[in-house]
């Protein structure tokens, strides 16, 4: 007689199939108008900042990053933002590991994210980060997919806001097949909304976007530390019940429209 299996579906937190991430790079004097706008409509960013540019008059000095970035991700962007795939591994490590122990000492938390400064990288740096401390990296370029990455360390966004920004994300917003994992990712710099004269692209983007009960808004490092709990969960060979050895929730979808919340050590009937 064959046994039957439940069908259990990962979702995000709080049984959603959609998420929004933003990337944002520099931290010029821009990101003011830029977090604002993303907590108007309860949107998250992460924001990727050179801890060696203080006194830059365009960039925004340090005393403000931990007030002005509440409730989003500050990550690296290297300590002085040079082309590191011409830069000897040594002189890459220090500006990553300089731009982290920077920024942790003023955010009060573990900087465990990168954008690659310039879009440059290579493999040797790709294979060295994670000895840094750091859990992903960014590359430019817009996927025009809402896929999660197979490689966190060479995560390419969905688009830049200047490309199909509002096409991608009517998309987002229309698709309702709840048995894909779903997230848009969009990044850029804030002082190219100045430089374009453009800052309407943003707000008709959040206002779109923003405050919807079928998307879970996000942090980068927020959607890693997820998708790592979604790796830890033990599952009975049948699915009849799950293990979470994690802290935070896993949840899922039970024969489809029963969600669960699987608390952090606890084991769950299904």
């Amino acid at each position: 007689m064959r046994t039957y299996i439940k069908k259990v579906y990962t979702c995000f937190p709080g049984g959603k199939h959609k998420a929004l991430t933003m990337s944002y790079d520099d931290g010029k004097h821009e990101d003011r108008r830029l977090v604002e706008l993303f907590n108007k409509h309860g949107i998250k960013g992460t924001f990727n900042l050179n801890g060696g540019l203080e006194g830059d008059p365009v960039r925004i000095p340090q005393a403000e990053y931990k007030e002005l970035y509440k409730g989003h991700e500050v990550a690296c962007h290297t300590i002085s933002h040079p082309t590191i795939a011409r830069c000897p591994l040594t002189s890459v490590a220090r500006e990553v590991v300089d731009d982290r122990m920077k920024l942790e000492q003023l955010m009060g938390y573990p900087v465990r994210g990168l954008a690659y400064p310039n879009g440059s990288y290579s493999k040797e740096i790709c294979d060295m980060l994670p000895q840094l401390g750091i859990r992903y990296a960014r590359v430019v370029g817009n996927s025009e997919s809402f896929d999660i990455p197979e490689d966190f360390l060479r995560w390419k966004a969905t688009c830049h806001h200047n490309y199909k920004l509002m096409e991608l994300g009517r998309q987002f917003i229309e698709d309702k097949k709840k048995q894909y994992l779903r997230l848009m990712y969009v990044w850029g710099h804030s002082y190219e909304f100045t430089n374009n004269d453009n800052w309407n692209v943003m707000e008709e983007f959040c206002e779109l976007a923003g405050g919807r009960d079928d998307i879970w808004y996000a942090t980068n490092i927020e959607i890693v530390d997820y998708m790592d709990v979604v790796k830890m969960a033990q599952f009975a060979a049948d699915n009849s019940f799950v293990y979470n050895p994690c802290v935070q929730s896993l949840w899922l979808a039970v024969e489809d429209d029963k969600i669960v919340e699987v608390k952090g050590g606890e084991i769950v009937q299904l």
